[in-house]
């Protein structure tokens, strides 16, 4: 085990206590993993970088389907409710997490959190594997996504084209290949800049397409009623509430505001705040366009809405461009999530006692993150369906881990009173989600079951 690198070092007083003053704790001991991977350098703005990486993804384009489900009250109340549930979640924790600093814990990761706070088997049993495979999963969904991106860009140029998906899938893994070799989260800090500003220039290229269309000869015939029979409407509800929760979801705030040099104190706020102000432009402005567009036509990517009778409603240099931006920033995303893989995989077979860069800790780096890009590729193309199951993963993972967890964090290490308001408001969120989790458990299952029909491996999607 190594010591803590002097950014992350807890001054200790280091001499006796001759004024009657109280002796600093000693530095912590770090592992592989939170040294090399989670190098606390980084400023308020870097972390706010991470942030929006982490959070606002392609995924957006989903949002007008979600409010066809929904309608545009109950749509633009959920995405409202959503976004000030998370913001407050997140801000719980970095107090959790700031608290915990001041009491010589400076937790690095969602586990420690839930080992210190709820006890060793709740990190090592519960949150640990389901944060780790929640991460996983986003990897695959966004190499999935990739090269569906890369396989539309290819039809617009040749639409007679015989490339299959999951040839743009392999093509596509190349990519985060190559950028899953920068050896800390903290590296990733200008490509998550670039990513940031993509995020608003994919967002305002849907929105501007939406417009466009909405106004054009071409425009579909609108109808803002939800569809389907009693029993469809009911469990679109619920499937829409979980999109929309999985949108707003990170899952690795721990890890972002471990990537803040000390004192963190103030910082995590100041980055959520430039994070949610992308959210709130981005969000709203895809949501309301794309379902003000195509009412309850809405498609599962508001893309999808931009072809009719497979031909382009909009000029082919829109859509190229459009895709591009898509395509690069979910690549930043990609990378992002496998952060919390390459730690794991650092703390197990990196030694903190020499060098990062030195031969025995290169190497292993460079096969292990090579393999897991290399199996989340093949997951990719072997399941492009996997979006559904992304949505059962989301119910069971993304709603525990940042609608339910912070508020139990909240209560157990600050204990309010339980006649304070935040208190019960705490308690109130986190029992909606819980009920949330089981409803919209039930009806990924149920969308997965309906979708069976069309699934086969390597299918041309």
């Amino acid at each position: 085990m190594g010591t803590v690198a002097p950014n992350l070092m807890e001054v200790s007083a280091g001499r006796d206590n001759e004024n009657g003053t109280a002796r600093s704790p000693p530095a912590k001991v770090l592992d592989a993993g939170a040294l090399f991977v989670l190098k606390s350098q980084g400023s308020w703005l870097h972390c706010g970088y991470h942030l929006t990486t982490s959070i606002v993804a392609p995924v957006i384009l989903i949002l007008p389907f979600a409010l066809a489900l929904l309608g545009w009250v109950g749509g633009l109340i959920c995405l409202a409710l959503a976004a000030l549930v998370t913001f407050y979640s997140y801000n719980l924790l970095s107090l959790v997490l700031e608290h915990q600093e001041k009491l010589g814990h400076r937790q690095l990761r969602f586990r420690d959190m839930a080992r210190d706070i709820l006890g060793p088997g709740w990190g090592k049993y519960f949150v640990g594997p389901l944060q780790f495979w929640i991460c996983y999963g986003a990897v695959i969904a966004c190499t999935l996504l990739g090269g569906q991106s890369l396989k539309f860009i290819y039809l617009l140029s040749y639409p007679d084209g015989t490339m299959k998906l999951h040839q743009f899938i392999i093509i596509f893994g190349t990519v985060p290949l190559v950028l899953a070799q920068m050896p800390s989260f903290h590296s990733l800090r200008h490509i998550n800049l670039v990513s940031l500003i993509l995020c608003l220039a994919f967002s305002t290229c849907a929105t501007a397409g939406s417009i466009y269309i909405g106004h054009s000869d071409n425009a579909p015939r609108r109808e803002y009623t939800v569809k389907g029979s009693a029993k469809d409407r009911s469990f679109g509800i619920f499937n829409a509430i979980s999109i929309i929760a999985t949108t707003y979801a990170s899952g690795i705030i721990p890890e972002i505001q471990a990537t803040l040099a000390p004192p963190v104190k103030g910082k995590m706020f100041k980055g959520l705040c430039v994070c949610y102000s992308v959210i709130v432009t981005t969000y709203f402005s895809v949501a309301i366009s794309g379902y003000w567009a195509f009412g309850n036509q809405a498609m599962g990517t508001v893309l999808s809405n931009f072809m009719g009778d497979g031909k382009p409603l909009l000029p082919t240099w829109f859509l190229l461009m459009t895709n591009v931006f898509t395509l690069l920033q979910v690549s930043a995303v990609t990378v992002v999530y496998l952060q919390p893989t390459n730690e794991v995989f650092e703390k197990k077979f990196a030694d903190p006692k020499k060098d990062q860069f030195s031969v025995r800790n290169v190497v292993p780096r460079l096969i292990l993150r090579s393999l897991s890009v290399i199996v989340a590729t093949t997951f990719a193309a072997m399941l492009p369906f996997f979006g559904d199951i992304m949505a059962l993963f989301g119910a069971f993972g993304c709603i525990p881990l940042d609608f339910i967890l912070p508020m139990i964090f909240y209560n157990v290490t600050f204990k309010p009173s339980k006649q304070s308001l935040i208190f019960w408001v705490n308690t109130s969120i986190a029992g909606v989600s819980f009920l949330l989790v089981g409803v919209g458990a039930v009806a990924s299952v149920r969308q997965i079951v309906l979708d069976a029909k069309t699934y086969r491996l390597f299918a041309n999607m």
